[in-house]
Parts: C-alpha cells; sequence; structure tokens
C-alpha cells in the first residue's frame, strides 16, 4: 500500500476515543478526500509500519504516511491539520516550535489518553458511507 500525491494515509489507534474523534474531525474537514484512514491494528497499517521498519505493536502515535515518508507525533497532527479546511490550519503556525518540544506536549497528551478520554474495547468500523476513507 503506498501513497500518491492525490491521497496520504494517516493510521491512529482503532480503540482510542481521541483518536477516533479526530478520525472524524479529519473526514469532516477534508472534503477533498486527500486522507484515507487505517486503524494501526488493521492489516493495511501493519503492512505499513513494517514497509517502515516500525514494530507491528506501535499504538504511541499518530502516523502520517505522505508521499512516501512518515511523519509520527506532532509533526504528523500539524501536516494534517496544514491540508484540513478551517481555522485548524492556523496550528501549522506551531511547526515554528522545534520538534523536540512539541512532541514533549504531544506525548504527555498521549501517554494520559485512555484516562482522560477513555477507549473503546474494538476498533472502530466504517459507516458504509466512509468505507472509501478507510483501508482495512
Amino acid at each position: 500500500m503506498t501513497t500518491t500525491d492525490s491521497h496520504a494515509i494517516v493510521l491512529f489507534d482503532g480503540v482510542c476515543n481521541l483518536c477516533n474523534t479526530s478520525v472524524n474531525y479529519i473526514i469532516d474537514h477534508d472534503p477533498e478526500g486527500y486522507f484515507k484512514v487505517a486503524s494501526l491494528q488493521s492489516d493495511a497499517a501493519q503492512a505499513l509500519l513494517a514497509n517502515h521498519a516500525l514494530p507491528a505493536d506501535y499504538l504511541d502515535s499518530l502516523v502520517l504516511v505522505e508521499n512516501g515518508e512518515v511523519y509520527m507525533r506532532s509533526t504528523a497532527a500539524l501536516r494534517i491539520a496544514r491540508r484540513l479546511d478551517g481555522a485548524v490550519r492556523l496550528l501549522a503556525i506551531f511547526t515554528a516550535i522545534p520538534e523536540p518540544l512539541r512532541d514533549v506536549v504531544y506525548a504527555w497528551v498521549a501517554r494520559n489518553r485512555y484516562r482522560w478520554f477513555g477507549k473503546r474495547d474494538t476498533c472502530r468500523m466504517p459507516t458504509p458511507e466512509l468505507q472509501g476513507r478507510f483501508l482495512t
């Protein structure tokens, strides 16, 4: 599975409520369908992780695969934000902050995401209307 200039792939923790809410936001604010999504627990994500030398049990971060490059943590989130409709694009200004500093905040939220936002017992399944946006 590869990306092209017309699509990028967002890999997310499929049982994380914060991650699922973020995916809903991405889908709702990406009218051109630039982003395809897959839970990190899916076969499609497992293949992408293996292709990019990431461990199969990787759940620590959002992963963006764009134009053959892999972006994680705050860089992935900010690269996604810059492509979405609305005011969220303004978050791209935070790329001016050095990545290690941004990632400290990202890691803190990631460590606490289940406690603060909860988690599901199973991965999210796309509705029939959204099936084309999900890789399985």
